[in-house]
């Protein structure tokens, strides 16, 4: 069987053209345009990268969006007072700060700063706990993009056995959790770098989500013909896969 590639920009585009429609509805009942406040702090390349998506990506739903720029000399005191003020600010309706933070400020007290209610990256505690009794207020941005890819290609979860490469508290462990939810209903194996022999684990998957970072980790050799593969970090799969992967 040759493989299927699931075509991630179409389905990418497909969900910008969904929003800007409910957007628009929304704009229309209410006279309220939704507005998206985005805090990069420093120079990180990557991350400057991600903000300006972020950018296009509002402006091409219909959102409104700012975008504050702070020195990567902002101390930890001075990020709060920000954080605090879009959380007062009621012309903001979600907040987003950039990851990865400089080291002098400890993330961790930052993203517990953001009012759950504006946490649209749901990294608040109050969002996680609400997301893993399955009635969210929001969702992770990479695994429901995930979820998302599944769903509109048609790909069934129920009963399939999902491996997630990774348990980092942005992307693997709300994976995992997504998937195991009721109406997803996945068995689903979480492998880390302490797990043993991760390639047998993975040859065992129907649906393999590899979300650790490391290029060429996934080997063709490690893949089930049949299976299907969505990389969401910068890793590429080392070799051909055999066999109907997507």
């Amino acid at each position: 069987m040759s493989a299927r590639i699931i075509d991630g920009k179409l389905i990418a585009e497909q969900t910008r053209n969904e929003v800007a429609q409910a957007v628009q509805t929304f704009r229309e009942r209410t006279g309220v345009t939704p507005h998206l406040a985005a805090v990069l702090v420093g120079n990180d390349p990557a991350s400057e990268v991600y903000v300006r998506n972020k950018e296009r990506a509002c402006q091409k739903a219909g959102l409104a969006s700012t975008l504050h720029r702070l020195s990567g000399a902002t101390t930890q005191n001075e990020l709060l007072d920000l954080v605090q003020r879009l959380n007062s600010d009621p012309t903001v309706h979600g907040i987003l700060v950039q990851l990865p933070l400089p080291k002098h400020i400890d993330a961790t007290l930052i993203l517990d700063a953001i009012h759950p209610t504006k946490d649209v990256d749901a990294f608040h505690p109050e969002n996680v706990g609400l997301m893993l009794q399955g009635r969210p207020r929001f969702l992770p941005c990479t695994p429901a993009g995930v979820m998302r890819l599944l769903e509109v290609s048609a790909i069934p979860t129920s009963g399939q056995h999902a491996v997630v490469i990774g348990r980092s508290d942005i992307v693997g462990k709300p994976m995992a959790a997504l998937l195991l939810q009721k109406g997803a209903d996945a068995t689903v194996t979480v492998c880390h770098s302490r797990t043993k022999d991760i390639a047998e684990v993975c040859r065992s998957a129907d649906i393999v989500v590899a979300a650790l970072g490391i290029p060429e980790f996934l080997r063709g050799s490690m893949i089930k013909p049949g299976a299907v593969v969505i990389d969401v970090g910068i890793n590429r799969v080392g070799e051909r896969l055999v066999g109907d992967v997507h």
